[in-house]
């Protein structure tokens, strides 16, 4: 309706301009030259009026689509303009300001993020086969003693050996350590990683940098935290009952006279008391085992024979439990190991599985070796009630364990065993499967 409104205003002093043109050609041709000149300055006058009503009218259109293209969404517009001629360009004003308005709280809030994370983060931007630094972090810019440049030959200033790698993959994904010397320090390591993406017909580089001391450092002390929760709760669940009848045991033998019933609480409290101070001797030996390893003594063993020794040790056990072992390994096999700790672990892994089996109707392990790149491989599988995705992560912490029985320290004596021979152990879920698998370098 308002572009009608205004089509029709229009039309009506065009109209009236060719009228009086035509009035005043008419006054000219019958000799009333003055009233044709009066008459020809009215047809100005709204011809002028036409121009500047035109002019006032496409002058704000300008305006206002000049703000938005430059993304200047500062301007209000009084009232009367969003319900007249200019409704519905103010209504687009106003969609795209609250747009604009989100995406900049949007990226505020993403910009935020990134700079209080603690890996060094910088994002590039390809505009004409140059690449542009669109975000570097607070980490990044700190860590490595940067300006928040925003060219990246102005970054190759400060960190040429890390730009010169990135370069030479020609700006292509990557995952790599990286030797970088900040500023006078010593060269420090970095694991590199990098992805290319594409959004809106534009590339984005993004770089990612974690120096793999503080990597190694903040898993350190994750672990030290968690054993220490283990300890404490250990500690405090023999030391909090031991000083309890301890004070109890004071309180009887201050008495001027006992009676045959303190006798017998005394005799329960010191029962308890060894009790709970052999759990603690029993608790301070398995820690002893984890820290005290002693390094393997390696030597040629046949595998297979390995093997056989333990399931012949456990046999009654697989009889008992009505389990199935089917073993697979390589009946020539030798690597170099130590037999005694390495037997330990085998028996420490199946006592696992047996554990796993209890409530399964059908029960089997399932034993295989590989040899693959220089690597052997050792598998132990069951068809148990697997490992629950809360404790995945668990498994192998000191004293961890599921069992009322349990010391929580065979896995990780296991992987403690497996790392001193150079090696490493995992484990995987996988179709109703628990796989643990020990890997040793030949």
């Amino acid at each position: 309706m308002n572009s009608w409104k205004f089509y029709n205003m229009l039309f009506a002093r065009v109209l009236i301009v060719i009228v009086t043109l035509a009035f005043s050609l008419l006054l000219f041709g019958n000799s009333y030259l003055y009233s044709g000149i009066l008459i020809l300055v009215f047809a100005l006058l709204i011809g002028g009026e036409m121009y500047s009503f035109i002019k006032k009218k496409y002058n704000f259109y300008d305006k206002t689509i000049i703000s938005i293209l430059n993304n200047d969404f500062s301007a209000s517009f009084p009232a009367a303009y969003k319900e007249g001629d200019y409704k519905n360009l103010c209504l687009l004003y106003d969609i795209l300001k609250e747009k604009q308005h989100d995406l900049s709280s949007k990226e505020l809030i993403y910009r935020s993020i990134i700079n209080n994370i603690d890996t060094a983060v910088i994002i590039l931007e390809k505009e004409n086969d140059n690449w542009n630094i669109f975000l570097m972090n607070d980490c990044f810019s700190t860590l490595f003693s940067v300006p928040k440049v925003t060219n990246w030959i102005y970054l190759k200033n400060y960190l040429p050996s890390l730009c010169q790698e990135i370069e030479n993959t020609g700006f292509n994904e990557l995952k790599m350590s990286i030797n970088i010397k900040i500023e006078q320090q010593d060269t420090q390591t970095f694991l590199l990683q990098t992805s290319l993406t594409k959004s809106f017909n534009k590339d984005y580089f993004i770089i990612l940098l974690d120096s793999i001391q503080r990597v190694i450092e903040k898993k350190e002390k994750e672990a030290w935290i968690n054993l220490m929760k283990i300890i404490s709760h250990e500690l405090m669940n023999s030391l909090t009952p031991i000083r309890s009848l301890s004070q109890n045991l004071l309180q009887i033998v201050d008495q001027d006279h006992l009676e045959t019933e303190d006798f017998e609480d005394i005799k329960s409290s010191i029962s308890t008391i060894i009790n709970r101070s052999d759990h603690l001797q029993y608790f301070v030996e398995n820690y002893r085992k984890l820290a005290m390893l002693p390094t393997p003594n390696k030597r040629p063993t046949p595998i297979h024979s390995l093997f056989a020794d333990c399931l012949k040790i456990m046999s009654p056990i697989f009889k008992a439990e009505n389990i199935i072992i089917i073993n697979e390994i390589e009946k020539l096999k030798t690597i170099n190991i130590d037999r005694s700790q390495m037997e330990q672990v085998i028996i420490n892994l199946i006592t696992n599985s047996i554990f796993a089996l209890k409530d399964q109707q059908e029960k089997s392990v399932l034993i295989t070796s590989t040899t693959k790149n220089s690597r052997f491989y050792i598998t132990i599988s069951d068809n148990g009630k697997g490992i629950e995705s809360e404790i995945k992560d668990k498994i192998f912490l000191p004293f961890f364990t599921t069992r009322k029985d349990g010391a929580g320290i065979g896995l990780t004596l296991s992987k403690n065993i497996i790392e001193a021979h150079g090696g490493y152990l995992s484990h995987q879920n996988e179709n109703e499967t628990t796989t643990f698998t020990i890997c040793l370098i030949e």
